[in-house]
Parts: C-alpha cells; sequence; structure tokens
C-alpha cells in the first residue's frame, strides 16, 4: 500500500510538474517564436516600388529671365489643367536593418495665349519642366514585429527649367529658355507602425539644404496591406524648397492629398 501511494504523489507531481511547464512555454512562447515573414524575407534583401498620386497645389514665389518675382498659388485643379505629364513614384530596398531609399518626381506644366495686339508676336507659349530625384541611406534605431524607425540621410537633385516661345508679328518664331540645377543634402526619420496585421501608419520628415537656402520635406499616411505583396495607401504631403542664384528664383512650397500602390517582392 505505501509502494502505491508513492507511486500516486510520484505521479501526481510529474503531472503538475508537466502541467507548469507548458504554462511557463505557453507564456514565453509569444516572445520566443517570430511572427511570419512577409514574401522575400527570411534574412535576405527586400524590395518595394510605389508608384504613387500627388493631388497638390503650388505656392510661393519665382523669377526667371531677370523679371521681376511673381508670386503663385495655384490649386491642384488649375495645375491639372495645365498638366502635360508627370511621374511619381518611391522605392526601398531592405536589409535588416538597412535600407536604401529612393523617390522620383517629374512634371510637365504648359500655358499658350494670344497676345493683344499680335504686332510683336502673335502667340506666347510657355512650358515648365521640374524634376527631383532622392537617393538615401537608412538605418533602424527601432525594429520590432510592429515596426520601424529609420535615421535617413541622403542627396536630393533638383532640375527647374522654363522656356519662352514667341510666334507670329514682327519677330517671328524666338524661344528663350531659364533653368537652374542644384543637389541638396537631407537628414530625418521614416517609420511605420503596424495597428493590426492589415492596417498601418507610415510616415517621414526630411530637411536639409546645399544648393538650397532650405529643402524640407514631411508626409504620413494610412497604409492597407491587401496581402504580403500588395498594399494601398493614403495620407498628406507638404514639400518646401527655397533656391535662389543670380536672378533665378524658386521657393515654393507644395502640399496635397497623396495615393499610392506599393508592389513588394
Amino acid at each position: 500500500m505505501e509502494m502505491i501511494r508513492f507511486r500516486k504523489l510520484a505521479l501526481t507531481a510529474v503531472l503538475a510538474a508537466s502541467l507548469t511547464n507548458a504554462a511557463v512555454a505557453a507564456d514565453v512562447s509569444p516572445l520566443l517564436v517570430r511572427e511570419p515573414q512577409p514574401v522575400g524575407a527570411g534574412g535576405g534583401w527586400t524590395f518595394s516600388v510605389a508608384p504613387y498620386l500627388w493631388l497638390a497645389g503650388l505656392s510661393g514665389d519665382t523669377a526667371q529671365f531677370g523679371l521681376p518675382t511673381v508670386h503663385i498659388d495655384s490649386s491642384f485643379s488649375d495645375i491639372l489643367g495645365n498638366l502635360d505629364f508627370a511621374f511619381m513614384a518611391a522605392g526601398e530596398a531592405r536589409y535588416n536593418r538597412l535600407s536604401v531609399i529612393g523617390d522620383v518626381i517629374y512634371t510637365k506644366l504648359s500655358v499658350d495665349a494670344e497676345t493683344p495686339l499680335g504686332f510683336l508676336a502673335s502667340d506666347v507659349d510657355v512650358t515648365s519642366e521640374s524634376f527631383s530625384g532622392l537617393l538615401g541611406l537608412g538605418y533602424a534605431v527601432l525594429d520590432g514585429p510592429g515596426g520601424h524607425l529609420d535615421v535617413v540621410g541622403g542627396i536630393k537633385l533638383w532640375s527647374v527649367e522654363t522656356t519662352i516661345s514667341l510666334s507670329g508679328g514682327l519677330l517671328g518664331r524666338r524661344e528663350a529658355s531659364d533653368s537652374a540645377t542644384w543637389v541638396d543634402g537631407v537628414l530625418g526619420l521614416r517609420g511605420k507602425y503596424s495597428f493590426t496585421p492589415e492596417i498601418y501608419l507610415t510616415g517621414w520628415g526630411l530637411v536639409g539644404g546645399g544648393g538650397a537656402d532650405i529643402d524640407w520635406d514631411v508626409a504620413l499616411g494610412v497604409g492597407y496591406d491587401f496581402d504580403d505583396r500588395v498594399s494601398a495607401i493614403a495620407g498628406y504631403r507638404a514639400l518646401g524648397v527655397d533656391y535662389s542664384h543670380d536672378d533665378f528664383l524658386f521657393d515654393a512650397v507644395q502640399q496635397g492629398p497623396i495615393l499610392g500602390l506599393m508592389v513588394k517582392f
């Protein structure tokens, strides 16, 4: 009887220890087991490309061709009426905490009109092209299952050109262009935080200068992951630059809603 009782006590102790260990394992395992990684992860490089539409208005001051400064205050609908072509896209290559980022914006606008008298020239055409391209490196100072916060540094190339064409009248066909190209260095933060497996908050803030007196860019958006590869983003972006050299002035702020589609691979 004593032997049977001892065996029961021993079995009870073993069962109790097993249940205790299982409970501890259940508490600790979420800290040890990582969440499923997205497509293309697993310790290697991951890539994403995001073409987007920026419904931005433009305000500021500009001066070209040695003429007096002109103030600009155009809504997106005003710009859309004169838009010939636009291309906007962002991209990222990421390896653990390191990232390489890029952003490209190109727009071409044109306006044509008839002169009041038509003596010297009967028609005037104005074409404006602007380009900005950012290339940067980032490092995640905070990185976890819920998101990341990166410190970013990079260079931004700007190019702005305006061409005026006159036709008809005594002057015949005449054309003149004024342009400027410069490079700025920028520093800042960018990050992402997931509220749910599908919904996340993303944004960035960059500021710098070099060729320009100041160059800044801020944005905040909400994203939705349809799956591991495709997500949509909606938010608001504001970008400003103040550049002047000789008689060329470009001091402008662009801001408005932004809509994008991100593809990861």
